[in-house]
């Protein structure tokens, strides 16, 4: 692949946009499942716990996909 193209703007874009579909879905699906065991248990923690459980997971998948090199 041309290294020219990776440097174009439409790129970047689709890039950014799987950035932020990382962090949505991370905090969804986790922050879900917190909720669920949270209605299922009668507590009030496990929706902390599994929005940052989805965040820490969608970093590392962004890390995976963009930051190394």
């Amino acid at each position: 692949m041309n290294r020219d193209n990776l440097n174009h703007p439409r790129n970047e874009e689709g890039a950014l946009w799987s950035i932020v579909g990382y962090l949505i879905s991370g905090l969804l699906i986790w922050g879900g499942i917190g909720y669920g065991l949270d209605q299922w248990l009668g507590t009030s923690y496990f929706l902390l716990l599994g929005m940052l459980l989805g965040a820490g997971a969608a970093i590392y998948l962004v890390w995976l996909r963009f930051g190394r090199e």
